[in-house]
């Protein structure tokens, strides 16, 4: 089995009294493409602010290229190579496409830096809103600066939460594709999904998250080969 270039074990975490991940272990090899997946309000998105310290876990560890970051800062985790996309995207408005991405612009290690020029090219609609402000964009061309802004710092591994949530479907495929472009430079995602087909599209490994527990680990294929599984875990 390849190493984990990013590893959760027993991860416990919640907002104040209410506890809602209980025992989440989940593991991501280097360039690899991961998809946790399970119903609303399952823990998905808690797993991925547990795993970036912007809720501070109350037990287990998590490992990141090596190094336990359970309970470092996010500004920390971040500049040690973890770059994170949230549901809300947190773009700034008020600066075009290319100035929120020199906000993002951190230098390489070991590896070609993404530029604003290799990014047009896996979003070729930005190339053409380089000038634009960010809030006259779609919410899917918002999406997709996100994830842009994101690697311009450079990661080893991404985490992206809810990627595909209100796009319309040319924007999908573009993000599909942008998902598949990571694996390929050797990035590994782990993305928190409810779009199944999206998810089985770029996804390798599935995780299914029920009640803060995960229901399900294995391959995306296994998942898709087997419908009463997902009927059982993720079907409303």
């Amino acid at each position: 089995m390849a190493e984990a270039m990013l590893e959760a074990e027993g991860l416990r975490a919640g907002y104040g009294p209410a506890e809602i991940l209980f025992g989440v272990s989940l593991r991501l090899a280097r360039g690899e493409v991961a998809a946790l997946m399970g119903r609303n309000g399952a823990g998905k998105s808690t797993t991925l602010k547990a795993i970036m310290g912007l809720i501070p876990p109350r037990a287990g560890r998590v490992r990141f290229a090596g190094r336990d970051i359970a309970g470092l800062p996010p500004f920390r985790i971040a500049r040690l190579g973890l770059g994170y996309v949230p549901e809300d995207r947190r773009i700034f408005t008020d600066l075009t496409v290319a100035e929120n991405l020199e906000v993002g612009r951190r230098p390489a290690e070991g590896r070609d830096a993404w530029t604003p020029e290799r990014l047009f090219e896996v979003f070729p609609n930005l190339a053409s809103m380089r000038h634009r402000r960010a809030a006259a964009m779609s919410g899917g061309e918002q999406q997709m600066l996100a994830i842009a802004r994101t690697l311009m710092g450079n990661p080893e591994a991404v985490l992206l939460d809810e990627p595909s949530e209100g796009l319309a479907p040319v924007i999908l495929e573009l993000m599909a594709d942008a998902v598949l472009r990571m694996k390929r430079e050797g990035i590994a995602v782990l993305l928190s999904e409810q779009n199944f087909d999206f998810a089985a599209a770029v996804a390798d490994r599935a995780y299914v998250i029920e009640r803060g527990e995960i229901r399900y680990d294995g391959s995306m294929a296994a998942l898709e080969a087997d419908p009463a599984l997902r009927a059982q875990h993720l079907s409303l």
